[in-house]
């Protein structure tokens, strides 16, 4: 595509390929390196100078260092003459630190907005947000895009008895992408509301809606420790449910949580590639890919294009 750059970081250089591969075209040159103190040293290796930039950057691995790398690359590329600047971040970094849920806690969502506007992106592209108000905190456009439409897909294909199944939240959080996901395929869904009694004592999980003898499937938007998925799933397996799967955007994967899942009722867990997988396949081969390279090349393509995006919120692009 003409007067277009896509530069990767060293978060997920394999989905930067696919979405160059997507848009005809291959990954711009950059060398991204740390000086021997530490500090992260950015090399743009080609003129951008009028140019439509996309950096593409997840908040994966060693997030903070990416954030950097990420800062960086934007303003190294404003401060050459590119004429727009679009950070491409499939999964936000401190998406979950949106609000003050205690006395003196950050917002530290907020100060990443801040940070990338004050480096000098134009136009933000994410992948389900953890809170959709996290748009609000930036004064440019942000365009949150679903991976409801891939799941639909491989719920479709990959779950034989999908018409019998129930969708299931596994806290109150999560109830509206639950809905949505229910309706779309015509199903009920369940909600598993959590409650501690008294202080210190292990919450208690309480299933409202009906799973016996049916195919349920847990749907969040993202997989970290994966404590209370796997609780969730012992839950709907007590009320009776004939198999469990999860279903979730963004796979972290941290800590305990590839034993947790392997010692869990949970069939399968279905994740998109917002986060390289490879390694945490090979040690749990309960994790499954969506490939969602084509909903976010296609978003770069419309937006380079000035078309409307709002098509990919419901259909997976061919």
């Amino acid at each position: 595509m003409p007067n277009i750059k896509i530069f990767a970081g060293n978060s997920h250089p394999e989905l930067a390929q696919r979405i160059a591969q997507r848009l005809g075209t291959e990954p711009s040159k950059v060398v991204l390196k740390k000086f021997a103190n530490q500090e992260t040293c950015v090399e743009i290796g080609e003129s951008v100078r009028g140019e439509d930039v996309y950096i593409l950057q997840s908040g994966c691995g060693e997030v903070n260092d990416h954030l950097m790398e990420l800062l960086i690359m934007i303003h190294a590329c404003k401060i050459a003459s590119a004429e727009r600047v679009t950070a491409v971040i499939p999964c936000y970094p401190y998406a979950r630190q949106d609000k003050k849920d205690k006395s003196r806690a950050p917002i530290s969502a907020k100060l990443v907005a801040n940070m990338l506007s004050v480096a000098g992106a134009d136009h933000i592209i994410t992948m389900d947000l953890h809170a959709s108000q996290i748009q609000g905190f930036f004064d440019i456009p942000v365009d949150n895009l679903y991976a409801e439409p891939a799941v639909l897909k491989w719920i479709k294909e990959n779950i034989q008895n999908w018409r019998d199944c129930t969708i299931v939240s596994p806290d109150a959080g999560g109830a509206k992408r639950v809905v949505s996901i229910a309706d779309r395929l015509n199903v009920n869904f369940a909600l598993i509301h959590k409650e501690r009694a008294i202080a210190n004592e292990v919450e208690r999980m309480t299933l409202v809606g009906d799973v016996n003898n049916r195919t349920a499937i847990i749907v969040d938007d993202m997989a970290d420790t994966c404590g209370t998925v796997v609780k969730a799933a012992e839950k709907l397996k007590e009320a009776g449910a004939k198999c469990v799967y999860a279903v979730m955007t963004h796979g972290v994967f941290s800590g305990p949580a590839l034993n947790r899942l392997m010692e869990s009722p949970i069939e399968a867990i279905v994740v998109s590639n917002t986060i390289p997988q490879h390694e945490k396949i090979a040690r749990c081969p309960k994790i499954q890919v969506v490939d969602v390279s084509s909903i976010i090349g296609e978003s770069i393509r419309r937006t380079h294009n000035g078309e409307s995006v709002s098509y990919l919120f419901g259909n997976v692009p061919l």
